[in-house]
């Protein structure tokens, strides 16, 4: 078994690990000798016998009791099962009063979005088992995610991006957690082009033949930047044919209401989850809340967030706003 034993020599008996005396020596057989004892022999207790049993990630952080939204965040995003596999992994772990910083409706909003929760997750694990020396050591991590997160050391704590680490080597069987005070977010790429060409891109073809009509195309491809609620082409089809024929001959009322679907600066999703309304470039706002899952401004759903382009952020809503 790889284990060794000691032989010593007691009153003219061999004695085996201080236990076991021989009492018949030299038994041959065909493949080998027998020597008699009069006790069994026990290897030796290993050294990690004394030391409890490690949980995984997940039993871990739920036995430290201070990471429930994280758990439920894992399990809504349908990353459980992985944080319970071999890894090993290291998870960047927000606590329960990091996820409350973010308010109730940033949270429902992302349980109620898996496939956008799952990949900030994935922005809090880190591929391999990284102690706090390791951390220390270095400056930056890939993520699951793919992108990186950024280690800072000052002289009063050391910042994982924006989030102190406030606890360090929580050891699980499958990994380690390392304990942060924010939740992190992953940068979203930013695209080269202007708003409208995006629009082209995506095929938000109403839309942007709306804008050249209430002559904003110049506006749009300003440097800005602006966050416009870009309207689907279906959302456009639901105000009637006859409805778009007139607005698109009266370029002041139709400009009015593109410009009620545009934002002076860049607002994103999760500064969205912090607002009750927000004010318009035309003069007026509109109403911001959660329903069902999704991000509702006035009765309209975001069913796209954050397509970051060269002058700013483009939401996709699936209805027209009309200005009151």
């Amino acid at each position: 078994n790889g284990d060794g034993i000691s032989i010593t020599i007691e009153d003219g008996n061999v004695v085996i690990n201080d236990s076991a005396t021989v009492t018949v020596v030299d038994i041959m057989a065909s493949n080998g000798v027998i020597h008699v004892l009069d006790a069994v022999l026990l290897p030796p207790a290993d050294d990690d016998d004394d030391e409890p049993m490690l949980d995984d990630i997940v039993d871990t952080a739920v036995g430290a009791g201070a990471f429930n939204t994280l758990v439920a965040a894992v399990q809504a995003a349908g990353l459980e099962d992985t944080l319970r596999s071999a890894g090993p992994f290291t998870v960047l772990a927000p606590t329960d009063d990091a996820f409350a910083r973010l308010g109730q409706k940033e949270i429902d909003r992302l349980l109620a979005n898996p496939h956008e929760l799952a990949e900030i997750l994935k922005y809090h694990v880190i591929q391999g088992k990284a102690t706090s020396d390791v951390v220390l050591s270095q400056g930056s991590f890939e993520t699951v995610q793919g992108h990186p997160v950024f280690v800072v050391q000052r002289k009063d704590g050391v910042l994982i991006n924006d989030a102190n680490l406030i606890a360090t080597d929580v050891m699980a069987a499958n990994g380690v957690i390392h304990v942060i005070d924010k939740v992190l977010y992953p940068k979203p790429v930013r695209l080269i082009h202007d708003i409208v060409d995006e629009a082209i891109e995506i095929e938000l073809d109403t839309l942007v033949a709306a804008v050249q009509a209430a002559n904003l195309e110049h506006v749009l491809r300003s440097e800005g930047p602006f966050t416009v609620f870009a309207p689907t082409d279906e959302a456009f089809a639901e105000l009637g044919t006859e409805t778009l024929k007139r607005l698109l001959a009266n370029p002041d009322e139709l400009a009015d209401i593109l410009l009620y679907h545009v934002v002076s600066g860049e607002t994103t999703s999760k500064e969205l989850g912090y607002l009750d309304s927000v004010g318009m470039v035309n003069g007026d706002r509109v109403h911001v809340d959660f329903e069902h899952g999704y991000q509702l401004v006035n009765d309209a759903r975001i069913i796209k967030a954050d397509t970051l382009v060269a002058n700013g952020i483009i939401h996709i809503i699936d209805k027209v706003l009309i200005p009151r």
